[in-house]
């Protein structure tokens, strides 16, 4: 942080942002509407593709260091840059709106790769607020929502659980849910909801505080709620969307049926209880060590692609991944495009559990997702929330697919509940959680909720989704305070879009099981499409139709069949 090439970049990033603004001020005046719109979109992405590296260093430092000052400052800094950006921003899409002949704009040779861009710009300006409103938001935003977001990272990174004589890390906690041993499971759980009301108090202000904001962005920007907000702002209609819910809640009873399935073969008599939601289901034991995972996931990823294989093993050799938990690093487990590298890094809170062999086969998807972008400029490689999560998604199938070809009847069955577990996280689990932030906006509107009515909301919700999947004495009220994804300032329903990308996942997959090698090229065409394209568009480059239920009920039939076939093996 003190190496004097970091300072002269930020210099060089203060020079674009005023150049840029410079720009955007100037447009109304410009002689030719194409040059001036053109020299604009030169110099913004010069200045994402800076923003970019200097962000990512400060921010991925500070996720496994969330002490590093030095990083928080980083960022801090960097974020003071937002506004200024934000404010040319509003600019342009102000001139883009007002601009007497747009199509003569949008049919220029030199603006042809920047059509989506500029027209999707052209249509949220409708929601934008005059320049002194937007720089004013800007500079509230870092005193408000990502203050909040940052101390909500830092709350949850310091909480320990006392579990059998020593104090354990959130994280380390919540992974014990996959241990071998039913009463570590129960104890970790216990030891878990005992640690959150140390700092429930001040999560719950984080998360009133963000939803409020977000609740206030809606409203003056002249949506009609937050929803239709994230919605137009990932390209997505409400037509898809609801036709997705439909089949997700249709297909709950064939969900519920493996929970109860699975209570039974663990002993309980009432439902499952959530502490056992992840616990191993077989005789086999099928724990890995790092170095196994690393090559179980190439050696799949190879089945599909030797392309997709040489990308894991390349982010593998050159330390991409920062793997295992400590004290200090955020929960979970994310991927970052580096895009002034064309190269991604990914942190994990690996444990040896086959669910962790996933969530590597899910970041290095979002890594390979970034590698099919290479050369996409800034401004058309920024994916929707659904949309990012599909080569994730599916290269988590190709991992579970490709691995039950060669399984015994033990490891079959460990494997098709694994897979199914993990499925029912992004069915039945991420549903609830559309449940709960649907509630939480709306009743945020009229005040702040307090700790026990977001524990009530949560209950609720899980007993909406879960049903009597799960037995009701062991539930998790607190869910709501672990999920990242409900506290980042300019993220809302970051949720529905997990049960989207494994739904358009699982539907490119069966493809892919008629069409063979042929299906590549164009998965990959696709795949660099993802922020250049509306959502129902890119669909339909493979010929499906986001606004049928039918589409996502074949999604889900696919996962059904699983549960059927694992039930009869058990």
């Amino acid at each position: 942080f003190a190496d004097p090439k970091l300072e002269a970049d930020k210099k060089t990033l203060v020079e674009f942002c005023d150049h840029l603004l410079a720009q955007a001020s100037a447009l109304a005046t410009a002689d030719s509407p194409v040059d001036a719109c053109n020299r604009y979109l030169t110099t913004y992405n010069q200045a994402m593709l800076l923003l970019d590296k200097l962000y990512n260093y400060g921010s991925l430092t500070y996720a496994v260091n969330t002490a590093d000052s030095a990083a928080l400052n980083l960022v801090e800094v960097l974020e003071g840059y937002f506004p200024k950006l934000s404010l040319a921003e509003a600019h342009f899409k102000m001139w883009l709106k007002e601009l007497p002949d747009f199509h003569a704009l949008l049919a220029a040779k030199e603006l042809q790769d920047f059509h989506f861009y500029l027209s999707s710009a052209r249509q949220s300006a409708a929601h934008t607020l005059s320049t002194a409103e937007e720089e004013l938001f800007a500079l509230l935003q870092n005193t408000g929502g990502n203050a909040w977001s940052k101390l909500q990272d830092q709350t949850v990174a310091g909480l320990t659980g006392h579990f059998r004589g020593e104090d354990l890390v959130l994280s380390a906690l919540r992974a014990k849910a996959y241990d071998q041993d039913s009463a570590v499971r129960r104890e970790a759980y216990e030891a878990e909801l005992a640690c959150y009301p140390k700092m429930d108090t001040v999560s719950a202000a984080c998360l009133n505080a963000i939803k409020g904001e977000a609740n206030t962005a809606a409203a003056k920007r002249g949506y009609d709620s937050v929803l239709d907000m994230t919605l137009q702002k990932s390209h997505m209609d409400k037509e898809t969307l609801q036709a997705m819910l439909t089949a997700m809640e249709e297909s709950l009873p064939a969900f519920r049926k493996y929970f109860r399935k699975k209570a039974e073969l663990l002993g309980h008599k009432s439902g499952l209880p959530i502490y056992d939601l992840f616990a191993p289901v077989g005789e086999v034991s099928m724990e890995y060590s790092y170095d196994q995972a690393k090559q179980y996931v190439i050696d799949n990823f190879n089945q599909f692609s030797p392309e997709l294989g040489e990308f894991a093993a390349h982010a593998f050799a050159h330390d991409w991944i920062d793997v295992y938990p400590r004290k200090g690093k955020v929960s979970g487990a994310f991927c970052s495009e580096i895009k002034s590298l064309e190269e991604s890094r990914i942190m994990t809170n690996f444990d040896g559990s086959l669910n962790d062999v996933y969530t590597l086969a899910h970041e290095l998807g979002h890594g390979f997702h970034n590698y099919c972008m290479k050369g996409v400029a800034p401004v058309n490689s920024d994916s929707p929330m659904q949309l990012a999560e599909t080569a994730s998604i599916f290269c988590e199938t190709i991992v579970a697919n490709a691995s039950l070809k060669e399984a015994s009847p033990q490891e079959k069955i460990i494997i098709l509940e694994n897979d199914i577990m993990s499925t029912a996280q992004v069915i039945v689990d991420i549903l609830s959680r559309y449940y709960f932030e649907s509630e939480l906006i709306e009743k945020r509107q009229n005040g702040s909720l307090s700790v026990d009515e977001l524990k009530a909301a949560m209950i609720s919700a899980q007993k909406r989704t879960y049903g009597e999947g799960l037995d009701e004495n062991y539930l998790h009220p607190y869910m709501w305070m672990c999920k990242p994804h409900y506290y980042s300032a300019n993220l809302n329903f970051y949720n529905f879009p997990y049960a989207f990308g494994e739904l358009f996942a699982k539907g490119l997959y069966a493809l892919y099981a008629k069409e063979g090698a042929a299906f590549v090229p164009k998965y990959k065409e696709l795949l660099r499409s993802t922020g250049s394209r509306s959502t129902h568009d890119v669909l339909a480059i493979v010929g499906m139709d986001s606004h049928s239920p039918e589409f996502f009920r074949g999604s889900l039939a696919l996962t059904i069949a699983k549960i059927e076939e694992w039930l009869k093996l058990v």
